[in-house]
C-alpha cells in the first residue's frame, strides 16, 4: 500500500517531499507533486469540508463600536468648567468638561464631559 496525502485542513501534502499538492484538474485521475513526481488520487480531495470563519472586528459597524465607547462615573475632584451639554445617558442639560491633548499635538484634544445630576462621564474627540 502506498503512502497517503497528509491532509492539514483542506490541503493536501505529498507524503513523501511535503510539497503542496495542487487540486486536480476536471478529469484528472491523479495529482503529480512537482517536486517529487508522487501521484496522488484525485479521490483524496474528496470529502474535504472547509469551514472559514470571521474574526468579530473584520467588520466593524457602528453598533459594534458604540458597544466599545468607553464610559466612566467620576467621583469627587477637579470637576472642571460647567457647559450646556445634554448627558446621554439622563438628558441632563448641564455638564462639567475638561480639555486634555491626549492625541499628537496637530490632532484636536479630547474633551470629557461628566453629568451633574448622574455624574455619567463620556468623552468627545475634537
Amino acid at each position: 500500500m502506498s503512502a497517503r496525502a497528509e491532509k492539514i485542513g483542506s490541503l493536501l501534502f505529498c507524503p513523501h517531499c511535503g510539497t503542496l499538492l495542487d487540486f486536480p484538474k476536471d478529469s484528472e485521475p491523479n495529482v503529480t507533486c512537482v517536486e517529487c513526481s508522487h501521484q496522488e488520487p484525485a479521490s483524496s480531495y474528496e470529502d474535504i469540508e472547509v469551514t472559514t470563519r470571521s474574526h468579530p472586528d473584520a467588520f466593524p459597524s457602528p453598533l459594534r463600536q458604540k458597544r466599545k465607547t468607553q464610559t466612566k462615573a467620576h467621583e469627587s475632584g477637579d470637576k472642571g468648567a460647567l457647559v450646556d451639554e445634554k448627558c446621554p445617558t439622563c438628558g441632563n442639560l448641564k455638564a462639567y468638561f475638561k480639555e486634555l491633548q491626549l492625541r499628537s499635538a496637530d490632532e484636536g484634544a479630547t474633551i470629557f464631559y461628566t453629568c451633574t445630576a448622574c455624574q455619567h462621564g463620556w468623552r468627545v474627540n475634537n
